[in-house]
Parts: structure tokens; sequence; C-alpha cells
């Protein structure tokens, strides 16, 4: 009997690995056991996580300066550049004539290149500030922090252990194996003991 500690110890590591990541997200409602109450972290704490966590997402990984800082980037701006002309070179030549068609027998090529030039470099200088300007408004409508909060609020604790086992399945299969192993030894430890 006394050979069996070290399988026993083995299987006691390994189950209270299981035990502690079951306990992670059961049992979802509290469970009343005498003067203790068992309820899982995940379900017990979700609303200061779901808040913890839209914090955390638009203070440290969101921030719409970078994104006003990309979009208004004068690189960015002259690699649109060529759709631009292409668009006032379209309007110019063929919806304008159309809309006036007095205007038509005004314009020539010379006038075209020159109006669409002066156009072209007039938005280098108005898609910046119209960006940062559509941005600054954006930002005071878009509360990252409580769409976070509220995603994560909203799922359920089975949605968040199914997604936990998908991505991370066999790490924790390792852990547990990793913790029987330690059990093993341990128990191994404690057979030398007792018959020494």
């Amino acid at each position: 009997m006394i050979y069996l500690i070290p399988f026993l110890a083995a299987f006691t590591g390994w189950f209270v690995n299981r035990a502690a990541l079951w306990l992670i997200f059961h049992p979802v409602k509290p469970v009343k056991l005498g003067l203790f109450t068992l309820q899982g972290i995940f379900p017990k704490q979700q609303q200061q996580l779901a808040e913890q966590l839209g914090k955390l997402v638009a203070e440290q990984f969101f921030s719409f300066e970078d994104i006003r800082r990309k979009l208004t980037d004068p690189a960015k701006i002259s690699a649109i550049k060529p759709q631009v002309e292409e668009h006032l070179e379209h309007f110019l030549r063929k919806k304008l004539p159309e809309a006036m068609p007095m205007i038509a027998m005004f314009i020539g090529d010379s006038t075209i290149l020159q109006i669409k030039t002066t156009l072209a470099n007039e938005l280098d200088i108005l898609f910046p500030k119209l960006i940062d300007q559509y941005l600054v408004n954006a930002q005071k409508d878009f509360d990252l922090q409580s769409i976070v909060a509220t995603k994560v609020a909203g799922l359920s604790s089975e949605q968040l252990e199914q997604g936990l086992y998908r991505q991370l399945g066999s790490g924790l299969a390792k852990i547990g194996w990793f913790s029987a192993a330690v059990g093993f030894i341990v128990g191994l430890l404690q057979l030398l003991l007792a018959i020494l």
C-alpha cells in the first residue's frame, strides 16, 4: 500500500491543477457551503474585470493621438493623391461641363491642369485638418473603455472558458502533466522517507 504514495501524489497534483482551473469559471452562481460561499473567480468578479480591461485597452492599447498622427502623416496623404487628382480630372472634364455647359466653353486643357494642381495642393493642406477634426469629434463620441467593458461584462463564463481552452488547451494539459510529475516526485520522496 505504501508504494501507492507516488501515484496518489501524482493524481493529487493533477487533480489540484484541474480543480484550480475549474474554479476560475465554476460555479457560475454562488453556492453556499455553510459558512463558506463558493463561486468562480470570473463570474464573481466579471464586472470589475470588465471595467479594468476596458480602462487598460482605452489607456494603454488604443490612442486617438497615434491614429491621428498616422492618418495625417504626409506620406499617407501623398499615397492617396493620385486618386484625388484622378477624381478632380474627371470632375473638371466631365461633371462640371455637364452641370454648367457655359463654363466648358472657357476651360481648356491648361486651365483644367491649373485648377487641378491648385485644388490638389489645397487638399494636401485640407485633408490633415479634416481628418484631425473628424478624430477630435469621434473621440468625444467614442467611449472605448465603456465599449470594451460592456463586451467583456456580456461574455458568459462558458464562452470565455471555451475560448481559453481552444487557445491554450495544449498548454493547460502540459501544466496538468507537470503538476502530476511534481506530485509523483514529491510522492517518491515521501516513500523514500517512509522506507528509511
